[in-house]
This record gives C-alpha cells, structure tokens and sequence, in this order.
C-alpha cells in the first residue's frame, strides 16, 4: 500500500529557511567573487591590488510596485538631469520608468518577492535607495558589497506606522517633515540601535501629484460629491461600518465615490464583492480602482476615511474639509507601539478633520451640510501641511544631493 506524505511549513519557518538558503548563496557568491578578484589581481600583475568590480553601481533605487513610481519620479529625473548612471530595479513588468526615454537611467526588471530579494541581497554597491522597509529583518538581506541603505518615506504621517523593526537597519532614512525624525530617535536610544542619518527631503510623491492635481481641468457640470477612501484591515471604516455608514450616504442622492485601499483588492475581495453586489443598483455610486487617486480627489467637496494616510494627501492637496471616522488603529505590530505616545497624525487630525462618530451615520446628510469650513480649521491645515510636507517642490533635487554627497564621501573614506 502506498501513502501520500504531505509536508507544510508554516510562513515563519518558511522565511527563516529562505533566510539561511539566502545567506549560504550570499556567502559562497561574495567567496567565489573574492577568490576572482585576486586571480584578476596575480594575473594582471597590479601590485597596489586594485580592482573594480564589473557588476558594481554606483546609484541604484529598488521600486517593489510600480504604485511607488510618483516616490522615485523627481530623483530618477534629477539623476537623468544631472547626466549621472542610476540603476533602476523594479518588481513592477508594466513600472511606468519603462516608457520613458531616459539615457542614463537603466531600468531592469528584477521579478517579485523572493526573487527580488536573492538579486537585491547579493548587490554591489555604493547607494542603494527603496522604500521598502523590514531590511534585515525578513528575506530582504544587507549585502555585503553595498555600503549604504537609505530607505524614503512615502508618507507625510508617521514614519513609525511601520512593522516593527521597519527601519532599524538602515543607514539614513529621509523624511517629509522633521518632526518625523524625533520618535525614530527615541526608538534608536530605546533599541540601543546606531543612531541613522535622518534627512527631511519632504515628499516626492506629494510634488509630482500637486503639479498634475493643478492640471485637471474642473468638471463642467459638478455634482456634489462626497470620497470614501480608507484604509484595509478589520479596524478600518468598509471592514467596520460598511452598510451602516454607505446606506444613509447612499439615500443623500449625492455622487458617492468609494476607492477602497489597494490592499483591500487582495486581502478583503469577499468583503469588497459583497458590497458592489449590495449596491449594483445605486446610480449614484462610483467605484474607483485606478492606480492615482487625483482624479477622485479633485471631484470630491469633501472626504470620509480613517486612519489611512490619504487623508493627509487630500488635506494638502486639494485644501478641503475631510471627516474622519474611528481613527484609531492596533499599534502592537507597529514600531509605534514601543513609544507609549499618541501619533502625530491622530493628534493633528483632532485639529484639521471633523470626526464622525457612529451615531450620527443616520443623520449623515445633515453632518455634512453642518461643516463649516472655518477660517480656524483652513489655518490647521495649512500649519499641518508646512510640518509634514517640508521643502515642498524640491524633494527630488535634495534627495540626489544627498545621494551624491554619501556616495563621495564613502569613495573618499576609502
């Protein structure tokens, strides 16, 4: 009699098997490269020993999707500006850099996950730039031949909304708003971690998306319009709420336009599927799945989220009332949680958004007609918009300088 054997390996055990897998091939390939170099070396007869290895850059950004291309748009252009070779991976086939004309970028796809991360852990380098987080903490490794992490954040809020130990290994991290900066110290002392370069920059994605935002011409006849857009997870407001909140914005008649979180398409389809399903035949709701959310954003007279930090990208951009509702998320995974604190954005929220609270979803219309967009609440947003979103326009330019200066000053300490 023959029996099936079935073996499952649970996701953790996975990743530290992948880990050892990983770090025995960075090893033998960093041997072999060594042993190379010095056959090159006795051969070529050099007696100073010096020579350059043929797969090293200089500059590379690693883009995990290509929703990250407005991050890296302004330093890609500042690079190709400047006439200076960026190596440009990506885990993107359809990254958007590929449609450009660039002549000293160099794009390549380099797959997704594991894959991604075996070439990225056995790079050469001088700089390597992403916004991933998690470097030495899960598959993606610290190569032994690159000399500087720096990851960028994405995001006007937190830089401490990370996993835990999100950006403990890398060697600078740049921000949008100096405040940023101040718990990502307080974990260093608390971690007893090297203190990191920390470079407010502002934000990239936000000067690319305030340039087109300006250039979408208003629309002719404007229904008013109200933008639901949170986050994803069990605490976030479609998870939540639901019916609850969409069937009284439903009976205002106004053009209600949902864009659910990215990360709500694959991780809560069922729960998506069922909400169309309940809707099909509201004429007055808009589903909203594409890549950009300007587009929603600009038709919108005022919008209802969470805790997702689009909020903030509305806020700055289009200088609208937002609503928030249960603005509250589980920080234990989070880098915040070992801080003790309230979060920037939930405290500031308090002073730029209106918070809706579950007994009045019924007497939603009335809420919303009830906002007066003060000239105090304008103030907030403008106060909140010059703390996050420093250097505002000129975030591509600072980051290449930054770039540059790093890498001449490694060639020189060498």
């Amino acid at each position: 009699m023959m029996h099936n054997t079935f073996l499952y390996i649970d996701p953790g055990t996975g990743s530290m098997l992948f880990s050892i897998l990983i770090g025995a091939a960075a090893t033998l390939f960093f041997l072999a490269k060594a042993v190379m170099l010095k056959l090159k070396v006795f051969f070529s007869g050099k007696k100073n020993g010096v020579v350059q290895d043929s797969s090293h850059k200089s500059y590379v950004i690693y883009n995990e999707g290509k929703q990250y291309w407005n991050v890296f748009k302004p330093i890609v252009e500042e690079f190709e500006r400047r006439q200076l070779d960026l190596s440009y991976y990506t885990s993107s086939r359809d990254d958007p850099v590929f449609e450009q004309d660039y002549s000293h970028v160099k794009p390549e796809y380099i797959g997704e996950g594991n894959a991604a991360f075996a070439r990225l852990n056995l790079l050469s380098a001088d700089f390597v730039l992403m916004t991933t987080p998690g470097l030495q903490v899960y598959q993606l490794k610290r190569s032994k031949k690159v000399s500087h992490y720096s990851h960028i954040v994405h995001m006007p809020n937190d830089a401490t909304t990370y996993r835990l130990f999100g950006l403990d290994f890398f060697d600078s991290v740049l921000l949008t708003g100096d405040y940023q900066g101040i718990d990502l110290r307080a974990l260093e002392e608390q971690r007893g971690i090297p203190k990191k370069d920390l470079i407010t920059v502002g934000c990239t994605y936000l000067d690319v998306l305030a340039e087109r935002i300006r250039s979408i011409p208003a629309e002719e006849e404007h229904p008013f319009t109200v933008l639901v857009s949170p986050s994803w997870g069990e605490s976030a407001l479609l998870k939540r709420y639901g019916t609850d909140l969409l069937d009284p914005l439903v009976k205002t008649g106004w053009r209600i336009i949902i864009r659910p979180h990215p990360q709500s398409k694959k991780s809560e389809a069922d729960m998506l599927s069922a909400l169309e399903q309940h809707y099909a035949d509201a004429k007055n709701i808009v589903w909203d799945y594409e890549r950009e959310n300007i587009f929603s954003m600009k038709k919108a007279d005022i919008m209802i989220s969470d805790f997702s930090g689009i909020i903030f990208d509305y806020i700055f951009l289009c200088d609208k009332p937002a609503i928030y509702v249960n603005a509250e998320m589980d920080l234990m995974p989070y880098d915040a949680w070992d801080l003790h604190k309230p979060l920037w954005q939930f405290e500031i929220l308090k002073k730029i958004g209106v918070e809706l609270k579950r007994e009045q979803f019924a007497d939603i219309e009335h809420v919303i007609q009830g906002i007066s967009d003060s000239a105090e609440l304008a103030q907030a947003r403008q106060d909140a918009k010059k703390e996050a979103w420093m250097h505002q326009g000129e975030a591509g330019k600072l980051v290449a300088d930054y770039m540059i200066k790093t890498v001449q000053t490694l060639k020189q300490e060498k």
